[in-house]
């Protein structure tokens, strides 16, 4: 059994034996819902026992309510596996009082255990117990022994070009999500080898908003005007991408997307699949910095504005203690502290999850970018980053911009000459 899928065997192990347990005539008739819940877009099992039953280990005695009142009444869906719930599904909430809290940290392990289809990943992380915190999704370890296959890079609709480049909505296929993408390609004869390409990461937009092209689109055309192909992929859930948003920072679900379009643009007729490097901002950054721990074949990654320090930083780095930590890193950071303990208490979790302690393993040099008055993204991150890398041995070139913004605007020309050069040397 591949090593990616053991941190997902105890939670579906529980789950089903829980399921398929028999259940009398008696035993039915006994299962009272203290509340009704539909699902709805965003929620977890963990989520909801956190909810209506103050923990996230108390979900098996969701499934085990919800697995019994279906038996007999068809407004109920069976839930077969933890980690896949639908919108609209009905789920029956136990009262607190006879619910069973499991700790993520002592998973029951019955047998016999079952298995997870290969590549698939649990869409909740914080429900993942664990014998070994490298399995857990978050890992760099355990995003390593995932396969990125990518998909043939289809085209949606063609736009209008740009000054010397091609402009289409594309879409590939990411762990069975169609995402959609921006794709741009330069006009005229390819070099031998293929052009060189850029994966353009965005940072947080409302995905309820976000539509393909319509932000970033100076940074994607200062790029592509000069001789690089540019993938800018939507993730999962934005737009008309397929899929269910999640959080940048506590899932490694778009770095997951961000995985499969460098696999996707290998593919393409068009282009250089030894040439490709990242372009990441705010969110993307974070991003970056996974996808070039897990693809040694990303040739080098330009940040700005970067989300690029590890929940484990945060607690432990001394520049950090005292920076503002913005509210989008807090939730998921206090998530992971509910559901496995403070650093004190699980050391070895939070250095398993956090990319920032094998940087020394980066799959090329990175450019990091920040503006001094940025009120999105502390500045510290980025100074953190680059002293780490520095600690690790690697490259790296750090600028900062007095008062300017989270998007560089002031400066913009200069940051995006840099970025360019330094792709020019490390990519091209």
């Amino acid at each position: 059994m591949s090593k990616n899928l053991r941190w997902g065997i105890g939670l579906l192990a529980l789950a089903l034996t829980l399921a398929l347990l028999p259940v009398t005539g008696q035993a039915q008739s006994n299962t009272v819902c203290a509340q009704e819940v539909l699902v709805a877009q965003g929620d977890t099992l963990s989520s909801i026992a956190r909810t209506y039953l103050g923990s996230v280990g108390a979900y098996p005695s969701i499934v085990t309510a919800t697995n019994a009142v279906a038996l007999t009444d068809s407004r109920f869906n069976r839930i077969d596996n933890p980690a896949v719930i639908r919108i609209g599904w009905r789920l029956c909430i136990p009262s607190s009082s006879s619910a069973v809290t499991v700790s993520p940290a002592q998973p029951a392990r019955p047998t016999p255990t079952p298995t997870l289809p290969p590549g698939q990943i649990l869409e909740d992380p914080l429900t993942a117990p664990l014998d070994d915190p490298s399995d857990h999704p978050l890992a760099i370890a355990s995003m390593r022994a995932l396969s990125y296959p990518g998909s043939e890079i289809a085209v949606v609709q063609q736009l209008n070009p740009g000054t010397n480049y091609t402009r289409a909505v594309v879409s590939y296929e990411s762990e069975g999500n169609t995402i959609r993408a921006l794709m741009t390609i330069p006009n005229g004869p390819a070099p031998e080898t293929g052009w060189p390409a850029i994966i353009f990461n965005h940072g947080y937009i409302p995905p309820t908003i976000y539509r393909t092209g319509e932000r970033y689109v100076a940074y994607v055309d200062y790029i592509a005007r000069r001789g690089y192909i540019v993938l800018a992929p939507d993730y999962r859930g934005h737009g008309f991408s397929e899929g269910e948003p999640a959080s940048g920072h506590g899932s490694p679900a778009y770095t997951i997307d961000v995985l499969n379009a460098v696999a996707s643009v290998r593919q393409h007729p068009s282009a250089d699949p030894e040439r490709i490097g990242l372009w990441g901002h705010s969110m993307g950054g974070g991003i970056t910095v996974r996808a070039m721990l897990v693809d040694q074949g990303i040739k080098a990654g330009v940040i700005w504005g970067g989300v690029v320090v590890s929940f484990l930083d945060s607690f432990e780095r001394p520049e950090l203690q005292g920076v503002r930590v913005p509210e989008w890193f807090e939730e998921p950071r206090s998530q992971y502290l509910e559901a496995y303990g403070t650093v004190e208490e699980n050391r070895d979790f939070w250095l398993a999850i956090s990319p920032n302690a094998i940087l020394d393993e980066l799959s090329g040099p990175i450019q990091l970018h920040h503006a001094t008055a940025d009120d999105s993204v502390p500045v510290e991150y980025s100074d953190v980053l680059a002293a780490q890398i520095e600690e690790a041995g690697g490259v790296v070139e750090n600028y900062t911009y007095a008062g300017d913004n989270h998007n560089i605007s002031v400066n913009f020309s200069t940051a995006m000459a840099r970025s360019l050069a330094f792709f020019d040397e490390y990519v091209k």
